[in-house]
């Protein structure tokens, strides 16, 4: 399926590199935020800023996160190993659509989530979904790593599963994110009506250094994502 030019495989290429770029250089941008949330010595307002900063380039890695998976496997589907995984090829359209709608429910909880019957309802589907996807992606990445010749491939897809893995344990890591910061809105909310105390800066410093290793976490995950697509080690398929 493979040919060279600007093609199928070119596109779905480019658009999981780009997606790998914005994913993990949004989380830089959102992290580097946080730095002036928790600085004490700055006014509410100019914290305030930084935290919407940090809220407006949350939404990349947000949205790079969910279509991560359908460009990996349209990748997959025009490379070398497209016939063996993904035939016939029109199993991608009801992937695609599948995704498309979580990216939907996660672009309306950014925008519309919070302590409302709708925002809450956006909240817990989104927080199914990558239950569900969490168990499902490591599943398959444990059957793929185990099994000799998984899904009747020979070539040693070993390094597929643990790129499948790691970006499960991404999602998880978010969905912990997300635990360790529900203190912050609470807080910060004081933080801006009735200003700082010692009780309002430990929920918030604190919520926020719990994230850190997730934060950590998912950059390492990302990386080594990246680094086995690339590299595909153990792979026998030329």
């Amino acid at each position: 399926m493979m040919v060279h030019g600007f093609n199928g495989y070119s596109a779905a290429l480019f658009l999981h590199i780009l997606l790998f770029v914005y994913w993990l250089g949004g989380d830089l941008g959102v992290f580097y935020s946080s730095r002036y949330i928790i600085k004490r010595e700055l006014s509410p307002e100019t914290r305030a800023i930084a935290a919407k900063i940090m809220h407006g380039i949350d939404l990349a890695p947000r949205i790079c996160l969910v279509l991560f998976v359908p460009s990996g496997v349209t990748l997959m589907y025009y490379g070398p190993l497209g016939d063996l995984f993904f035939a016939p090829g029109w199993v991608l359209v009801p992937m695609w659509i599948a995704f498309l709608g979580w990216l939907a429910v996660a672009v309306l909880d950014y925008y519309r989530g919070g302590d409302t019957p709708q925002g809450r309802r956006l909240q817990l589907a989104d927080l199914w979904v990558r239950y569900t996807l969490v168990v499902a992606l490591l599943a398959v990445s444990a059957y793929t790593i185990v099994v000799s010749q998984p899904f009747g491939v020979d070539t040693n897809p070993k390094w597929l599963g643990a790129k499948v893995a790691a970006y499960a344990l991404c999602i998880l890591m978010g969905v912990l994110i997300r635990r360790e910061l529900r203190p912050f809105g609470p807080a910060f909310g004081e933080l801006m009506t009735t200003g700082s105390t010692p009780a309002v800066e430990r929920a918030i410093v604190g919520s926020i250094r719990r994230c850190e290793p997730y934060v950590f976490a998912i950059w390492a995950l990302v990386v080594l994502a990246a680094v086995l697509g690339v590299v595909k080690p153990g792979s026998t398929a030329f």
